[in-house]
């Protein structure tokens, strides 16, 4: 018989939490506009389980979606089409949609006094809107009142930062090569199901066809995000682009040097990274597992002798950014090389966006 392999939280014991239990003026009203997608059914589960304390919560979606029944903890949301007048009473929106939709709406609410935390690229390189990871850099919530938006880097670059913020405190990073190992659901529903059919049309000999991915994703690997790639003049992916510009805005470190390559896997859930980190100074890899151990949102789980290391497995349904194969990296002066995983939809987009609303609802919001 095979021993079903422990979780994450039976093997190890997390002392410290990715953020600090929060006073709050008053219950607030909420707003998911994507609430049908699943990163809006994660920021719902989320919302549902208490950390903020909620006086209301609308599900809004498309206009396709409206009328659809959805879950909120033991209770069911009725989803709204998005409209300006469904944001009417509400205190914080929380925007898990495409760009487009995003710009259209957020300044028209902006101007009801409802605050945005927006998942989408739409203001991440916005100078006067706030780019947050909420235990990196909290203080720049702050800057909402500019424009009444506070966005939400993308989940490739959320769970990098917070290991780079977590290091550069203890040796400058000089350097950063990373090579993402990306999941379907990074592509939304599309993506799962398209893997789940791929997959079992080869086992039954059926034809394979693509949609999502412009190539067979089914025991594969896609070295494209996204699939139509928006290459630079360089030959990056948008996808690509996006983590070396987030990353050095989050950290300020503008002059940050950077090589990301971005691929899509056959995993259903959960973001990996193998990461290459170069240092100014000197640093090892026993200092680098103690400084990552003790860092908010992160949990080391890295034993040689047991061949145990965080996998995508591991991360999915977790709180934090788990890291493991902390060693040195000898082909630089100052070098460690390391893997990080973490749950994308949770981890990576829906929970650091409710982790900036609690610091908006218990610092900010009245």
């Amino acid at each position: 018989m095979i021993q079903e392999k422990p979780s994450v939280s039976d093997l190890f014991s997390v002392s410290h939490d990715a953020t600090k239990k929060r006073k709050y003026p008053r219950p607030f009203h909420f707003a998911v506009v994507g609430a049908t997608g699943i990163v809006g059914q994660e920021l719902l589960s989320i919302l549902a389980s208490g950390v903020i304390p909620v006086a209301s919560v609308k599900a809004i979606a498309s206009q396709n979606s409206a009328g659809e029944r959805i879950a909120f903890g033991d209770e069911e949301l009725v989803v709204e089409a998005i409209s300006e007048e469904a944001f009417n009473g509400v205190d914080v929106a929380f925007f898990g949609v495409s760009s487009d939709i995003a710009k259209e709406y957020i300044p028209a609410i902006a101007k009801k006094g409802v605050v945005s935390i927006d998942k989408s690229s739409a203001y991440r390189m916005e100078s006067d809107v706030p780019l947050v990871v909420a235990e990196v850099n909290p203080e720049d919530v702050a800057m909402y009142k500019n424009r009444g938006v506070v966005a939400s880097p993308n989940c490739t670059a959320t769970p990098l930062i917070q290991v780079l913020a977590a290091l550069n405190k203890v040796a400058r990073v000089k350097r950063v090569v990373v090579a993402s190992y990306q999941a379907v659901s990074g592509a939304g529903k599309g993506g799962l199901e398209e893997l789940d059919k791929q997959t079992r049309d080869l086992f039954n000999m059926r034809e394979v066809e693509s949609q999502v991915f412009n190539q067979r994703i089914a025991f594969n690997v896609l070295p494209c995000i996204p699939a139509s790639g928006n290459f630079n003049d360089e030959g990056s992916t948008e996808e690509e682009q996006k983590v070396v510009e987030e990353s050095r805005r989050i950290l300020k470190m503008p002059e940050l040097r950077m090589a990301v390559t971005c691929a899509r896997v056959p995993v259903f859930n959960g973001h990996s990274e193998a990461v290459n980190i170069e240092f100014e100074s000197a640093i090892d890899a026993d200092k680098a597992r103690d400084v990552l151990a003790n860092a908010p949102g992160i949990v080391v789980i890295d034993d040689v002798k047991a061949l145990l290391f965080p996998t995508p497995a591991d991360a999915t349904g977790e709180d934090y950014t788990l890291v493991g194969r902390i060693r040195r990296d000898n082909s630089v002066q100052h070098g460690i090389s390391l893997w990080l995983t973490s749950d994308n939809l949770r981890t990576g987009a829906a929970l650091n966006a409710v982790r900036i609303a609690e610091i908006l609802c218990s610092q900010h919001l009245s």
